[in-house]
C-alpha cells in the first residue's frame, strides 16, 4: 500500500469517527432537549386524600402544564412512605420517575430497622416545593384554652393525658416528643394508622392533645370540633391568624415545620435535573398555586437543587437527635 492510499484511508477513518461522537453528542443534547416526550409519574408514599396527596396534586398539575407532559400521581402508601422511597431510589435514571418525598426520608433510617435506601446516595435532589407548621390541639373538652394552660394541666396531672400521631416515628410523634421534653411532660403516645383515625379519636375525647400538620386540622378548628392552642411555625400561619405561635404563647423558641420537596433517582442527568429544578420554581411562584397553598396553611418555597440537598443533609442529622430523644423504634 502506497503513503498516499494508507493516508487516504486514516483520513477517512478519522471522519468517520469524528461523526460517530457528532452523532451521540447530538442524540445526547437531544435527549436532554426533548424531554419529557412521555409522561412523569410522581410516586408518593402516602394516601389519596391526605394532607401530602393535597399539595403533591397541585404542584404536579401546574408542573404538567409547564412541561407539556402529564405528571400522574401515583400513590405508594405503606411503612412511612418506605415503599415509595425505595420505589424510586431503584427506578432508571432517566427523569420519568421522581418521589414527592417529605420530612420521612429523613426521619425513616433512624426509625426503621430495616430501609433499603439511602436519602444522602440514592437520590438527586430536585427542590424543595413547601413546608406547613404543625398545630397544637386539644379535645373542646380539655380546660385549657392556651399552650401554657395545658403545659400546667398536664404537669398536675402526670401520665394522665394520652395524645395520639399517625404512627411511631410519623412527624407527629417527634415533634410532640419534642414538646414534652421540652416543657418536661409526661404522658402517653397512642399511635395510630394513619392522621384521620387519630383525629377522629381526639374529637371523640379518646385522646386529650394532637400536633398534626396545619392543613389536616384546619377544618376541625373552623367547624369548632377541636381547638388549636398554638402553632409550631417561627411566624403565624395566614391559615389561622387568630392562633399564636407555640413560642409566642410559651415566651421561648419552640419551632418545628413539616416539609415536602422532589427527588429523582441518584444518576438522573445533570440537564433533567435543572430542568425540572427551573419548572417547580416557576411553580411554586405561581400566583394561583401560592393561593391555593395559602388556603391550606402550606408555604411555598423553592430554591436550587444544591440548596436542597443540603437541607436534606442537616435535617437527616436533626431527626437523628430527635429519634433518639424520643426512643421511637420500628422492627
Amino acid at each position: 500500500m502506497n503513503k498516499s492510499k494508507k493516508y487516504r484511508r486514516t483520513f477517512i477513518a478519522s471522519l468517520l469517527m469524528g461523526a460517530f461522537a457528532l452523532g451521540g453528542m447530538m442524540g445526547a443534547n437531544a435527549q436532554g432537549t426533548n424531554y419529557p416526550n412521555k409522561p412523569i409519574r410522581m410516586i408518593l408514599g402516602f394516601p389519596p386524600g391526605g394532607p401530602t396527596d393535597v399539595v403533591a396534586r397541585i404542584v404536579g398539575q401546574k408542573m404538567a402544564e409547564q412541561l407539556g407532559q402529564a405528571v400522574v400521581i401515583d400513590n405508594k402508601p405503606g411503612v412511612g412512605g418506605n415503599i415509595a422511597a425505595d420505589m424510586v431510589a431503584k427506578a432508571a435514571p432517566d427523569g420519568y420517575m421522581v418521589l414527592y418525598n417529605t420530612s420521612s426520608i429523613t426521619i425513616s433510617p433512624w426509625v426503621y430497622t430495616k430501609v433499603n435506601f439511602d436519602p444522602l446516595k440514592d437520590f438527586a435532589p430536585i427542590a424543595l416545593t413547601a413546608e406547613m407548621p404543625l398545630v397544637l390541639l386539644v379535645n373542646p373538652n380539655v380546660q385549657a384554652k392556651t399552650a401554657p394552660e395545658l403545659v400546667q394541666r398536664i404537669k398536675a396531672n402526670p401520665g394522665k393525658f394520652n395524645y395520639g400521631s399517625s404512627g411511631v416515628g410519623a412527624i407527629e410523634h417527634l415533634t410532640s416528643a419534642q414538646f414534652l421534653s421540652k416543657y418536661g411532660l409526661k404522658t402517653s403516645h397512642i399511635p395510630y394508622k394513619g392522621t384521620a383515625p387519630a383525629l377522629i379519636d381526639l374529637i371523640a375525647g379518646q385522646t386529650e392533645f394532637m400536633l398534626t400538620t396545619l392543613n389536616t386540622a384546619i377544618p376541625f378548628v373552623k367547624d369548632g370540633r377541636l381547638r388549636a392552642l398554638g402553632v409550631s411555625s417561627v411566624e403565624r400561619s395566614r391559615a389561622l391568624p387568630g392562633v399564636p405561635t407555640i413560642a409566642e404563647a410559651m415566651k421561648d423558641d419552640f419551632a418545628s415545620t413539616a416539609w415536602q420537596g422532589i427527588v429523582a433517582p441518584a444518576g438522573t442527568p445533570r440537564e433533567i435535573i435543572e430542568r425540572l429544578n427551573r419548572v417547580v420554581n416557576a411553580v411554586v411562584k405561581d400566583p394561583v398555586v401560592v393561593q391555593q397553598l395559602a388556603d391550606q396553611g402550606v408555604t411555598p418555597l423553592g430554591g436550587t437543587s444544591e440548596q436542597y440537598g443540603s437541607f436534606i443533609q442537616k435535617e437527616f442529622v436533626r431527626w437523628q437527635h430527635a429519634v433518639k430523644e424520643s426512643s421511637a423504634k420500628v422492627e
